[in-house]
């Protein structure tokens, strides 16, 4: 058989990285520059505070570092925390799972709070851990705002109240790598101490960014936290603000233009609002096409569904990897294996970042024929009509367009 390259584009509907719009391809399109010089700092300032609105925050310090989510993870944890400290920490999936063996070995004592993978976190046992500890020996809450491996966003706004409720003073420390800038966040309202981000999820942009925004509060609390940073420390960058020259060390000057570009897509173009409400639709489309297949979500309550990313459990006779593997193959599209306890079980679509209703319907008749291909009998078209249905009733006209 002749050898040819899949014709057209593929189509990435993994739950990161995402597709790059052209704007910010062209975006990033130069050459480098000197972050030193007199005009750099205007881009850098721009980001640096217009990256707050997707955080929903104006009274957090942002920061932006050339490293992936798992970078932001370890500044958040070592700006705000010293070794030896005791924080509550919930296991609900792989990355869930990452963010806790990466405190174990920051040295952290990390109670750890598990629950099915499928099932959000159990906030009944945080109630009552946090109400039991009248010595406030706990210094954090670290939890995952949407898991990506099963398809579960927790409830941030109800984290909040436990630990209000309790009159508890530990800090809350949130990851948003898959969740900000698609899904509602408010920082302050729900005062998270520390919230973080990447670039290559909602941003639309390539891999290469983390983003942490850090609380008054998380600020003081980094004026005493003992655990060693050099990389990651908040203060080389807050030294550098007052400067004015931002940068303690050589940022990637192409990203940060993409990022430009990226804010300005979700905040000015079609605005963080309709945004969100977009996340939801495509979610809700992807959450019916899955009914109508006749198949389960990974996520066991509705109240968890993710909007960025839907966690598909297979037959215990099919392999969920053939289905991943028969889509990149023979269709040119790209799905998310299961990981872990439930690799095999589950695969996921990705519908998040830069993306629309006809390049979703085209995801998902892609997974109906390779469904087929595996021995599933899917009735061809079946999840696309029932998208189809719930995206004609609740997709608005394009508001450049009226």
């Amino acid at each position: 058989m002749d050898y040819y390259p899949a014709p057209g584009r593929n189509h990435l509907f993994v739950p990161g990285p995402t597709n790059v719009p052209e704007p910010i391809l062209r975006a990033m399109n130069r050459s480098n520059e000197d972050h030193r010089s007199p005009a750099f700092p205007k881009l850098s300032k721009s980001v640096i505070e217009d990256v707050k609105q997707i955080f929903g925050t104006t009274a957090a310090t942002s920061f932006i570092f050339p490293t992936t989510g798992t970078g932001a993870w370890e500044s958040a944890l070592t700006n705000v925390l010293s070794p030896g400290d005791k924080i509550i920490s919930f296991l609900i999936g792989q990355f869930s799972l990452l963010w806790i063996d990466q405190m174990k070995r920051l040295n952290f004592d990390v109670d750890v709070i598990e629950s099915d993978w499928g099932a959000g976190a159990d906030l009944a046992l945080l109630k009552k851990k946090l109400s039991a500890d009248y010595a406030h020996s706990i210094k954090g809450v670290c939890i995952v705002h949407n898991e990506t491996s099963t398809g579960v966003t927790n409830d941030l706004a109800a984290v909040r109240r436990i630990l209000d409720g309790a009159r508890h003073p530990a800090l809350l420390l949130v990851d948003g790598v898959s969740s900000i800038g698609a899904l509602d966040f408010q920082m302050d309202e729900w005062k998270v101490d520390v919230a973080l981000t990447g670039s290559q999820k909602a941003l639309s942009l390539p891999t290469g960014l983390g983003i942490v925004c850090a609380s008054p509060r998380a600020l003081e609390a980094a004026k005493t936290a003992k655990s060693l940073r050099v990389f990651f420390d908040w203060a080389d960058y807050l030294k550098f603000y007052k400067l004015g020259s931002i940068w303690p060390y050589t940022p990637s000057s192409q990203m940060l233009y993409g990022l430009r570009a990226s804010l300005d897509l979700i905040l000015k173009e079609e605005g963080l609002h309709n945004v969100i409400a977009r996340h939801h639709r495509l979610g809700e489309a992807t959450r019916k096409a899955v009914h109508a297949w006749g198949l389960k979500l990974c996520t066991q309550k509705a109240e968890w569904n993710s909007d960025t990313v839907t966690a598909v459990v297979v037959p215990s006779h099919i392999d969920s990897g053939d289905i991943v593997k028969i889509a990149w193959k023979k269709y040119n599209l790209s799905l998310g294996v299961g990981l872990n306890k439930i690799a095999g079980k589950v695969f996921r679509i990705g519908h998040l970042g830069n993306l629309n209703e006809l390049q979703l319907l085209g995801a998902l008749a892609g997974v109906e024929l390779a469904l087929r291909e595996v021995g599933y009998p899917v009735t061809l078209g079946s999840g696309v009509a029932a998208a189809q249905a719930h995206l004609q009733r609740a997709t608005p006209l394009i508001t450049s367009r009226i």
